[in-house]
């Protein structure tokens, strides 16, 4: 009996530069301050918008770490989400200074935004790849 081989996809073709890294942190911190945004507006009401470009980079700093050292480690990829999420959290709750429990309940939302639209993104991005010709 053959065993069929396991899916074995590169996400990179070539090694990752340091300008690659750069763009990709940039760009995912970019997207965390805009879902960190929408996560306060949706909870707090109108928010000034430079709060949440303190926030986004702090899990960006995090994932990116997480996914260069800790690339085959199930274990260590969840504890540097949750990792993330408190550093997420802390910083909701220092810059927008609300209380802890709300800061928490902002930080859920955040999360959800993020995987939600993340979702939907990725989505459409492989829908355009797919596309014939």
């Amino acid at each position: 009996m053959v065993t069929p081989a396991p899916l074995s996809i590169p996400l990179q073709s070539s090694p990752a530069t340091p300008i690659a890294i750069a763009g990709t942190f940039a760009s995912f911190a970019v997207f965390l301050s805009v879902t960190a945004h929408i996560a306060a507006r949706n909870v707090l009401g109108d928010v000034p918008v430079r709060n949440a470009f303190v926030v986004g980079p702090i899990p960006a700093v995090v994932s990116v770490l997480a996914a260069a050292f800790a690339r085959n480690s199930p274990p260590a990829l969840f504890a540097a989400l949750a990792v993330a999420l408190a550093l997420d959290g802390v910083a909701i709750y220092l810059l927008y200074g609300e209380s802890r429990r709300l800061s928490a309940y902002i930080t859920l939302i955040h999360f959800v935004v993020s995987v939600i639209l993340g979702t939907i993104l990725f989505g459409v991005l492989a829908i355009i790849q797919s596309a014939p010709g």
